[in-house]
C-alpha cells in the first residue's frame, strides 16, 4: 500500500464524461421527486414557519434585518449544506457500497476522478434546488425581495460544491452508514447551530468567532444574507474563496480517498 499511496494523492484531471455521472443520478432523482423535496424542503420550511413567525413576533429584528427575513437568508444557505452534504454522504456510499454503481462505472471508460466530479456536481444540484426552494418560499411569504436574490442560485452551487467534497471523502473513509453520525454530530450540527443561521456571529465569544470564521457555512451565510434581503454584501471575494477552497480541497482529497478505496 506504501507503494501506491503517491497514486492515490496524485492531482484529479476530471473529464467531461463527469457529466454522464450527474446525468445518471438526475435520472434515478426524478423518479423519486417528490419525497427527495418532501425530506429537504420540509424540515427548513418548519423552521421558517414555525422560528420565523413564532419567535420572530417577539425578537422584531436582529442586525438591523426583520427577524423572518434573517432566518429565512440563513436557512437558504443551510439547506443548500444539509442537501449536499446528505447527497454525498448516504447516497453516494449506497451507490459505492452496497449496491456496487462505481464498480460498474469503472468498468466503462469512467475513472475515479470522472466520477467523483460528476457526483460533486451532482451534490451542488441537490443543494441548489433545496436551498432555491426555501427561498422561493420566503420570497411568496415576503421574506425576500429584489432581483438580487436570484444570485443567490449560483452561489448556492458553489456552496453545495464546498459541502460535497468532505461529505464524499467520509463517504470515502466509512466502513458503514453508522459513521455519517459522527459527521453529522461534530462538523454539520455545530455549523448549523454555530455559523449565524439563527443569530449573528458576531454575537458568539470572540473565541468562538475566531473558530466560525474557519468553518463553510459562515461564509455561505455572509453572501447569501444580504444577496436576499437586499443589503450590500461586504468582503464578497473573501468569502468566495473561502467556498472555492473547500470545494477544491474537498474535489482532491476525495478523489484521492475513492481512489484508495477502489485501489485505483
Amino acid at each position: 500500500m506504501e507503494g501506491r499511496a503517491p497514486g492515490h494523492w496524485r492531482l484529479p484531471a476530471p473529464r467531461a464524461l463527469a457529466l454522464a455521472v450527474w446525468r445518471r443520478n438526475a435520472r434515478v432523482w426524478r423518479r423519486l421527486v417528490v419525497s427527495n423535496l418532501l425530506f429537504h424542503f420540509g424540515e427548513p420550511v418548519l423552521y421558517l414557519l414555525g422560528l420565523g413567525f413564532g419567535l420572530g413576533r417577539f425578537i422584531g429584528e436582529m442586525d438591523g434585518i426583520d427577524y423572518f427575513a434573517f432566518l429565512a437568508s440563513g436557512l437558504v444557505a443551510s439547506s443548500a449544506m444539509m442537501s449536499a452534504s446528505y447527497e454525498g454522504i448516504y447516497s453516494a456510499y449506497t451507490r459505492m457500497v452496497p449496491q456496487k454503481t462505481y464498480d460498474g462505472m469503472l468498468a466503462t471508460p469512467l475513472e475515479v476522478d470522472d466520477i467523483v466530479a460528476g457526483e460533486m456536481l451532482w451534490c451542488a444540484t441537490k443543494g441548489c434546488i433545496s436551498g432555491g426552494s426555501i427561498l422561493l418560499v420566503a420570497s411568496l411569504l415576503g421574506a425576500v425581495s429584489g432581483a438580487e436574490a436570484l444570485l443567490c442560485l449560483p452561489l448556492l452551487l458553489l456552496v453545495g460544491l464546498a459541502f460535497a467534497g468532505p461529505a464524499l471523502a467520509m463517504s470515502a473513509v466509512s466502513p458503514s452508514y453508522d459513521f455519517f453520525s459522527y459527521y453529522l454530530t461534530l462538523v454539520i450540527t455545530p455549523m448549523f447551530i454555530l455559523c449565524g443561521v439563527f443569530y449573528p456571529v458576531t454575537s458568539l465569544p470572540d473565541v468562538v468567532q475566531q473558530a466560525v470564521l474557519a468553518l463553510p457555512l459562515t461564509h455561505a451565510v455572509a453572501l447569501v444574507r444580504p444577496l436576499a434581503t437586499g443589503a450590500p454584501v461586504e468582503h464578497a471575494f473573501a468569502h468566495l474563496a473561502v467556498l472555492a477552497g473547500f470545494a477544491a480541497a474537498g474535489f482532491y482529497v476525495s478523489v484521492a480517498l475513492v481512489r484508495r478505496r477502489f485501489v485505483v
